[in-house]
């Protein structure tokens, strides 16, 4: 996962690669844009971001007018990528809720995978209800909890219109995780047992005993085009191809470990049978 300082270094060696293609030393490049020389090296070694006037001086300064946009277009991409937590939260919960109601909407497959809860799209209200209370209480936002709540699972009609498809990987830990004591786990967990047998969804499951193939925190992919991953203080946005390969090849490789079908719903029955006894 490329994170945004790598992003930032990322776009400061392509602007060396300008400048020194345009044969530019970077003093050269600094009297010519009325900067300090040392704002060259500090923006190509990734240390102090540009701004998109800082693009347009390298454009202007090495020729390469017809590349500004990309330029621009991948700056913009890197402050879009890493949205912290407590400013997204700012308002309470809805307003990240909200977000994924419209992802969801606009996306045809959407591939999940979860190693430590129930993913939103398939969670009960009263589950719902004690993981968007731990965000309130961890992060200190407001407690907009209610709304919060109604709008995730106002996602979950898509469950069952149109023609989108789900593809949702947990962990046997996920399923294990006693969210909200036991009556509110075991009506998660026979949620997840009638939500299995979905035609537009296919649950995997991933055995305690599977090895994984590479470490890996929650993600979700929107089609090909967008993936989120969730971080204690961060939510990144991933949509450069090659990242985007990289999370399909990852989420096609923790499928091959899974059990679906009949057999996920024996590991789920199976933890039903635990609780119970």
């Amino acid at each position: 996962m490329t994170s945004p300082r790598q992003a930032r270094e990322e776009l400061g060696r392509r602007l060396r690669e300008i400048r020194r293609d345009a044969e530019l030393t970077g003093r050269r490049l600094a009297q010519l844009s009325g900067w300090h020389e040392s704002k060259v090296s500090k923006i190509e070694n990734g240390t102090r971001p540009p701004n998109e006037a800082d693009l347009r001086a390298y454009a202007a300064h090495t020729g390469t007018a017809d590349q500004l946009p990309d330029l621009i277009a991948t700056l913009r991409g890197i402050e879009a990528a890493y949205i912290e937590w407590r400013r997204l939260l700012a308002t309470g919960t809805r307003r990240r809720q909200e977000r994924s109601v419209t992802l969801a909407e606009e996306t045809r497959l959407q591939r999940v995978y979860e190693p430590q809860i129930i993913p939103g799209i398939f969670q009960t209200p009263e589950y719902a209800e004690q993981i968007l209370r731990r965000a309130v209480r961890f992060y200190g936002i407001p407690d907009d909890v209610d709304a919060g709540v109604s709008k995730r699972i106002e996602r979950q009609q898509w469950l069952y219109r149109g023609d989108r498809r789900f593809h949702v990987l947990v962990t046997e830990q996920a399923i294990y995780n006693p969210v909200g004591g036991p009556g509110v786990h075991r009506g998660q967990l026979d949620r997840l047992l009638s939500v299995s047998g979905l035609p537009r969804v296919i649950l995997g499951i991933i055995p305690a005993t599977a090895p994984m193939p590479m470490q890996s925190t929650n993600f979700v992919m929107f089609d090909s085009r967008l993936v989120l991953v969730e971080t204690p203080t961060a939510e990144l946005s991933i949509t450069q191809p090659r990242e985007i390969e990289t999370y399909s090849r990852l989420f096609a490789e923790l499928a091959e470990s899974s059990v679906t079908g009949d057999s996920a719903r024996h590991v789920i029955r199976r933890a039903i049978d635990t609780r119970s006894g």
